[in-house]
């Protein structure tokens, strides 16, 4: 025992990569296969946060009708709010840290096969502040973002993602867990958003204090 103990972590999460967690979930009346790789390899984008899982009921309770829409999702994670979108019509694009593309293309994979009838929605890395430029200015109809606003250091490169994205009459629907205090994401939507974007707040969870804006 000792021996076995010596080779092998005691923290099960460490082979959490190698064997994840197959989770279901139903949205626009169909059943979600989605992977979670909890260990340390992806860290906070191997798992379905709650401001995802309020973002997508959000889409399907407004009947957002998404179709001929170009649509990207900003730090995808899982991609499971692109494939929401991908479902209600979307020309969808879930984009991420290079790290994370392989988990999205296997659930892109999972949940849509051959002549289904539903667009199969591009799997492409975006890092904020550095790689927009490979995108279109302006070319997306619709941004979708949950949980990506958590770390201050990141707010100007998000912000100038976005400002890159969008267009005239694009819009952005962003899915937010209130943290942060004075400096966190309220102060990203308060003082920084709004020289550049009109903003509201267009839903709150007071369960899990989430707000979508």
């Amino acid at each position: 025992e000792a021996a076995l103990r010596a080779v092998f972590p005691r923290d099960p999460e460490l082979f959490a990569d190698a064997f994840p967690v197959r989770r279901r979930f139903r949205f626009c009346g169909r059943s979600l296969r989605i992977v979670q790789r909890h260990g340390p390899g992806l860290g906070t984008a191997g798992a379905v946060w709650e401001a995802a899982l309020f973002l997508c009921r959000f889409l399907e309770q407004q009947r957002f009708d998404l179709r001929g829409r170009s649509v990207i999702e900003l730090g995808a994670g899982t991609g499971i709010v692109g494939i929401v979108a991908a479902l209600l019509g979307g020309d969808v694009t879930i984009t991420d840290q290079p790290v994370a593309l392989e988990q999205i293309r296997e659930n892109v994979g999972l949940n849509f096969l051959a002549g289904n009838g539903w667009g199969v929605p591009r799997v492409r890395a975006l890092r904020w502040g550095l790689d927009h430029g490979s995108f279109p200015e302006g070319g997306f109809g619709v941004v979708l973002g949950s949980d990506i606003v958590y770390d201050p250091s990141l707010f100007a490169p998000l912000l100038r993602t976005l400002q890159h994205l969008c267009g005239p009459p694009s819009l952005a629907l962003l899915s937010v867990p209130v943290r942060g205090g004075d400096r966190g994401s309220s102060y990203f939507f308060s003082h920084m958003v709004p020289p550049h974007f009109t903003v509201q707040l267009l839903q709150r969870e007071p369960q899990h204090d989430i707000e979508i804006y």
